[in-house]
Protein backbone atom coordinates (compact mmCIF):
# COMPACT_ATOMS: atom_id res chain seq x y z
CA UNK A 1 0.00 0.00 0.00
CA UNK A 2 1.16 3.50 -0.85
CA UNK A 3 -0.01 6.67 0.84
CA UNK A 4 0.84 10.02 -0.70
CA UNK A 5 0.58 13.19 1.35
CA UNK A 6 1.90 16.73 1.57
CA UNK A 7 -0.04 18.43 -1.17
CA UNK A 8 -1.59 21.82 -0.76
CA UNK A 9 -1.98 25.34 -2.07
CA UNK A 10 1.17 27.38 -2.60
CA UNK A 11 2.08 30.55 -4.44
CA UNK A 12 4.25 30.48 -7.52
CA UNK A 13 7.90 30.30 -6.52
CA UNK A 14 7.08 28.43 -3.35
CA UNK A 15 7.98 24.95 -2.17
CA UNK A 16 6.25 21.80 -1.05
CA UNK A 17 7.43 18.38 0.02
CA UNK A 18 5.38 15.34 -0.86
CA UNK A 19 5.70 12.06 1.01
CA UNK A 20 4.93 8.55 -0.16
CA UNK A 21 4.73 6.09 2.70
CA UNK A 22 4.88 2.42 1.78
CA UNK A 23 3.49 -0.41 3.84
CA UNK A 24 3.51 -4.14 3.24
CA UNK A 25 6.73 -4.19 1.25
CA UNK A 26 10.29 -2.92 1.45
CA UNK A 27 11.18 0.09 -0.64
CA UNK A 28 14.65 -1.32 -1.24
CA UNK A 29 13.22 -3.91 -3.60
CA UNK A 30 11.17 -1.44 -5.61
CA UNK A 31 11.43 1.57 -7.83
CA UNK A 32 9.12 4.32 -6.67
CA UNK A 33 7.85 6.95 -9.03
CA UNK A 34 5.96 10.18 -8.78
CA UNK A 35 3.45 10.94 -11.50
CA UNK A 36 1.02 13.80 -11.93
CA UNK A 37 -2.13 14.48 -13.84
CA UNK A 38 -3.69 17.85 -14.46
CA UNK A 39 -7.32 18.24 -15.57
CA UNK A 40 -7.69 17.47 -19.25
CA UNK A 41 -4.10 16.30 -19.58
CA UNK A 42 -2.42 12.94 -19.76
CA UNK A 43 -0.59 11.53 -16.78
CA UNK A 44 3.03 12.64 -16.73
CA UNK A 45 6.05 10.99 -15.14
CA UNK A 46 7.70 13.38 -12.72
CA UNK A 47 10.49 11.48 -11.02
CA UNK A 48 11.61 8.02 -10.05
CA UNK A 49 14.03 6.51 -7.55
CA UNK A 50 15.54 3.17 -6.76
CA UNK A 51 16.45 3.02 -3.08
CA UNK A 52 18.71 -0.01 -3.56
CA UNK A 53 21.25 1.76 -5.77
CA UNK A 54 20.30 5.41 -5.38
CA UNK A 55 19.47 5.92 -9.03
CA UNK A 56 17.08 8.77 -9.81
CA UNK A 57 15.42 10.17 -12.89
CA UNK A 58 13.41 13.33 -13.58
CA UNK A 59 11.05 14.60 -16.21
CA UNK A 60 12.38 17.48 -18.27
CA UNK A 61 9.79 19.88 -16.90
CA UNK A 62 10.96 19.45 -13.30
CA UNK A 63 14.71 18.98 -13.63
CA UNK A 64 16.61 21.35 -11.40
CA UNK A 65 13.51 22.19 -9.35
CA UNK A 66 12.39 18.86 -7.86
CA UNK A 67 14.43 16.39 -5.85
CA UNK A 68 13.40 12.83 -5.07
CA UNK A 69 14.81 10.98 -2.08
CA UNK A 70 14.09 7.96 0.04
CA UNK A 71 14.36 7.00 3.69
CA UNK A 72 14.59 3.25 4.01
CA UNK A 73 14.18 3.36 7.77
CA UNK A 74 10.85 5.10 7.36
CA UNK A 75 9.98 3.21 4.16
CA UNK A 76 9.10 6.56 2.65
CA UNK A 77 9.95 8.39 -0.54
CA UNK A 78 9.92 12.17 -0.71
CA UNK A 79 9.54 14.66 -3.52
CA UNK A 80 10.91 18.07 -2.63
CA UNK A 81 9.50 20.66 -4.99
CA UNK A 82 11.00 24.14 -5.30
CA UNK A 83 10.31 27.10 -7.60
CA UNK A 84 6.80 25.85 -8.18
CA UNK A 85 4.93 27.12 -11.21
CA UNK A 86 1.21 27.25 -11.96
CA UNK A 87 1.78 24.55 -14.56
CA UNK A 88 2.86 22.21 -11.76
CA UNK A 89 -0.74 22.17 -10.56
CA UNK A 90 -1.98 18.59 -10.67
CA UNK A 91 -2.88 15.57 -8.62
CA UNK A 92 0.36 13.84 -7.72
CA UNK A 93 0.49 10.08 -7.35
CA UNK A 94 3.20 7.76 -6.15
CA UNK A 95 3.54 4.29 -7.58
CA UNK A 96 5.77 1.26 -7.20
CA UNK A 97 7.17 -1.52 -9.32
CA UNK A 98 9.69 -4.23 -8.38
CA UNK A 99 13.00 -2.86 -9.57
CA UNK A 100 13.91 -6.05 -11.43
CA UNK A 101 10.83 -5.56 -13.63
CA UNK A 102 12.49 -2.40 -14.98
CA UNK A 103 15.68 -4.30 -15.70
CA UNK A 104 17.32 -2.38 -12.86
CA UNK A 105 17.06 0.81 -14.89
CA UNK A 106 15.03 4.00 -14.74
CA UNK A 107 12.78 5.82 -15.54
CA UNK A 108 9.74 4.21 -14.05
CA UNK A 109 6.88 3.00 -16.22
CA UNK A 110 4.14 0.38 -16.18
CA UNK A 111 3.88 0.67 -12.44
CA UNK A 112 2.24 -2.15 -10.50
CA UNK A 113 0.95 -0.38 -7.42
CA UNK A 114 -0.59 3.05 -7.11
CA UNK A 115 -1.50 5.18 -4.15
CA UNK A 116 -4.25 7.73 -3.94
CA UNK A 117 -3.19 11.12 -5.15
CA UNK A 118 -2.51 14.36 -3.35
CA UNK A 119 -3.53 17.68 -4.87
CA UNK A 120 -0.91 20.33 -5.53
CA UNK A 121 -2.20 23.74 -6.53
CA UNK A 122 0.15 26.56 -7.44
CA UNK A 123 -1.39 30.00 -7.67
CA UNK A 124 0.04 32.73 -9.89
Amino acid sequence: QLQASGGGLVQAGGSLRLSCAASGFRLDDYAIGWFRQAPGKEREGVSCISSSDGMTSYGDSVKGRFTISSDSAKNTVYLQMHSLKPEDTAVYYCAAIPYYRLGYRLPCFRMDYWGKGTQVTVSS
